[in-house]
């Protein structure tokens, strides 16, 4: 994971959620995680980065808990002083925790960094064991498409993209851990859900400006994932 610890050790991963786009993107997934808060709930934040959401969560009340695996993260949340307990810990294994300990779960940032598969369902995995039955789930990717567009086409960078191998002839981004971030369709998605046997209650879709959807009404939520320019709402 050096990767990872140099790219974080200069990026302003503290800063980068009070910057315009990340306000929109923060602002967003608090509506979200505060729509299906119950006074007394216990959290759990994987990948919690410098604790922009659990010490938050913390300040309103709430019992929560973090993992971080980059050091650097780890010690700027410490360094707040909050009521989180913090860990340093991977996606990947939970076992610190009994199963069914949380009523909601964070997972915003390790699946971006996750390429393969069998990692992504593991994560996931882990995350559905530690919540409660009838919890609630947030999980973050990165969509494929969505940086074709911008990235690839009007940032004209498509053409470089496709010489250099990094997209394939469907427009699937080919990335490896030297790239950091991993890019997922919406088809990949679904397998996963179908794979720990989740199914889909809503979707909802945004962008720097607005919020649009249609929202189903279940008789009980159970997972709700976000991610940049998706959210999707489980159910049981």
């Amino acid at each position: 994971m050096n990767e990872l610890e140099n790219y974080y050790g200069k990026f302003c991963e503290d800063k980068r959620l009070l910057r315009k786009h990340g306000q929109v993107e923060y602002r967003t997934s608090m509506k979200y995680i505060h729509d299906y808060l119950k006074p007394g709930d216990r959290l759990l934040d994987i990948g919690a980065g410098t604790g922009r959401y659990s010490v938050a969560l913390s300040q309103e009340g709430y019992e929560v808990d973090a993992i971080e695996l980059v050091k650097y993260n780890l010690g700027m949340l410490k360094a707040k002083k909050s009521n989180v307990k913090a860990y340093q810990g991977t996606a990947l294994d939970l076992s610190r925790y009994q199963d069914e300990t949380f009523d909601v779960t964070l997972l915003f940032g390790p699946m971006y960094h996750l390429f393969s598969y069998e990692d992504k369902l593991k994560a996931l995995s882990e995350a559905k064991r530690v919540t409660k039955t009838g919890g609630i789930i947030l999980v973050a990717y990165v969509m494929n498409d969505y940086s074709v567009l911008v990235h690839g086409f009007r940032d004209g960078h498509i053409k470089e993209a496709l010489k250099n191998g990094k997209i394939d002839k469907n427009f699937q981004t080919l990335t490896n851990i030297d790239d950091l971030y991993s890019y997922v369709r919406l088809e990949l998605i679904e397998k996963l859900n179908k794979d720990l046997d989740i199914k889909v209650g809503a979707v909802y879709y945004m962008d720097e400006s607005r919020i649009r959807g249609e929202r189903i009404d279940p008789k009980r939520v159970v997972v709700k994932e976000i991610y940049p320019h998706m959210i999707i709402v489980e159910d049981e």
